[in-house]
């Protein structure tokens, strides 16, 4: 019994190429999965062995009662669907001995191959044979290699193969503007995204995406505001970014106004965007909202459950996020790193030691790989900050890789804690011969001898800092008033109401010290 459906096509005129943009993701172009309108009859038993990771895919080729470009592009493109990309690689070399041309749908899969494979050399060679065939500047070749030098080589190339791109359709600046975000070269991303000709959702899900992962937050508030004006709806992949970027600015109200931009488009919200949710409001402070998201989500994976869990452990609740960890179990989701992670961090904030050494040791003797140097650094920061420094130094020296800054400083925050001066002298060691220029640990160090009295100690810390030049990073806070953060920064006094604010706390301060007046003639 034959098979046919519409695989691929040998010849199809270029506008139905693009017109099937929507097919394409920012985040990676699934060139194989483009099914383009032609019936192509390949035996069932071929499909059939397709799976078998120990399929010849020579033999296969073989057997094609039609051996031609276009029954050998299904075959490619449909191994390349099972995700045996060598195999797919391995039919193109077949169709050269044969004499078969292949076409620009042939090299698109292949190359999409060699971007799976995350081999760039393979598809270079796949770039030399599009030009010797002078499919270099076809439209889908030239967005299949975009993607390749945009995730696997550098932008400049990847500059070089869009100017040589006849007529780039929107797939083709979208990638190109990727590779431009990922090299965080900002303004020549925005550049190319103004001048995209028809710029559709995933054009501006690339540029919030790309601006919220390297912490431009609001920017990506201002771009999805743009992006309704423009009159673009927003879908699934649109909010996890949005979410992200007003979470690390702690806009409450902000991130309110877009959940429920949220619940208006998407109606239903799909379990990515529940995640996020549950994460921003957590990192917002608002618990009860979180739980309330969590309770509501039609779906939830590993992923939900280590938002609420860590939700719980950030805000001090660690012996819910325990709890909350037991019902996860029960439900059968098996955690993961993250989860382990959350679960120490959760008996961290509220000390519980022996617990949190209960957990590691039975990661380590269940599941190891589920143990990372953050798992290792977490315990070291459980222990000094309970005040076992004699465990933590044996934790150390016990590690099975060597301790980076990350773990002295742990140590040093709890010698900070608990003025253990000569152990913290210890740990700063540590800590500035990895990183000289450290300034926390000065800081940390510091402090720890003001806390201890060591007042000729401390000074010679401060000395030190002035004669290296470093200087601490100043503090700052943040207040949200009707949708507009308001950042303050400390020594600061450039903020446009500096001449308000500043009247009003002197007036806090002299109501303040009138009531400490009051409260001392009352003693009497």
């Amino acid at each position: 019994m034959g098979l046919s459906g519409p695989l691929l096509k040998g010849s199809i005129p270029l506008k139905s190429v693009t017109s099937m943009n929507s097919l394409y993701s920012f985040r990676s172009t699934r060139l194989s999965l483009l099914c383009l309108p032609v019936h192509i009859r390949i035996r069932s038993s071929t499909f059939r062995f397709l799976s078998q990771n120990d399929t010849n895919a020579d033999q296969l080729f073989d057997e094609l009662s039609k051996r031609d470009v276009a029954s050998a592009t299904a075959l490619i493109s449909r191994f390349a669907r099972l995700n045996q990309h060598k195999k797919a690689m391995a039919i193109l070399s077949r169709m050269f001995e044969l004499d078969i041309r292949p076409n620009e749908f042939t090299l698109g899969v292949v190359i999409h191959s060699s971007v799976v494979l995350k081999d760039l050399n393979s598809g270079k060679q796949f770039h030399g044979i599009s030009i010797k065939l002078g499919l270099h500047s076809n439209v889908y070749v030239g967005s299949a290699l975009l993607d390749l030098y945009v995730k696997l080589s550098s932008i400049e190339e990847a500059q070089v193969v869009f100017e040589d791109t006849h007529e780039p359709n929107v797939v083709s600046y979208t990638t190109l503007l990727c590779g431009y975000l990922k090299e965080q070269r900002f303004d020549e991303a925005m550049e190319i995204f103004r001048i995209i000709p028809e710029r559709n959702v995933v054009s501006w899900n690339a540029m919030i995406s790309g601006y919220s992962q390297k912490g431009c937050n609001e920017e990506t508030v201002n771009l999805f505001v743009e992006m309704l004006r423009r009159g673009v709806v927003p879908d699934q992949s649109t909010f996890p970014s949005l979410f992200s970027a007003v979470a690390n600015m702690a806009a409450l109200g902000r991130g309110k106004s877009f959940h429920a931009c949220a619940v208006k488009y998407l109606g239903e919200l799909g379990v990515f965007v529940g995640n996020s949710l549950v994460s921003f409001y957590a990192k917002c402070g608002s618990l009860e909202d979180c739980l309330r998201i969590f309770s509501r989500l039609p779906e939830r994976n590993v992923v939900t459950w280590n938002a609420i869990i860590c939700a719980h452990a950030q805000n001090g609740r660690g012996k819910v996020a325990i709890e909350l960890f037991q019902r996860m179990q029960e439900m059968g989701v098996k955690p993961n790193s993250v989860t382990l992670l959350g679960l120490l961090l959760a008996c961290s904030h509220v000390g519980l030691v022996d617990e949190a050494y209960s957990y590691f040791e039975q990661a380590r003797t269940q599941d190891a790989n589920l143990l990372k140097s953050e798992h290792y650094a977490c315990m070291v920061d459980l222990l000094s900050r309970s005040g076992r420094f004699q465990q933590a130094e044996k934790f150390i020296q016990d590690l099975p890789f060597d301790p980076g800054i990350g773990f002295w400083k742990a140590l040093l925050g709890g010698c900070q804690i608990h003025s253990n001066t000569k152990l913290g002298e210890y740990a700063a060691e540590k800590v500035l011969a990895l990183e000289p220029g450290d300034v926390s640990s000065y800081v940390m160090l510091s402090n720890a001898h003001s806390a201890a009295g060591r007042w000729q100690s401390m000074s010679i810390v401060r000395n030190e800092m002035r004669e290296k030049g470093l200087k601490t990073v100043p503090g700052c806070s943040w207040v949200e008033i009707k949708c507009k953060i308001h950042v303050f920064v400390t020594g600061d006094k450039r903020h446009a109401h500096k001449p308000e604010i500043y009247e009003l706390l002197g007036c806090f301060l002299q109501h303040s010290m009138k009531s400490q007046e009051t409260d001392f003639l009352q003693e009497f």
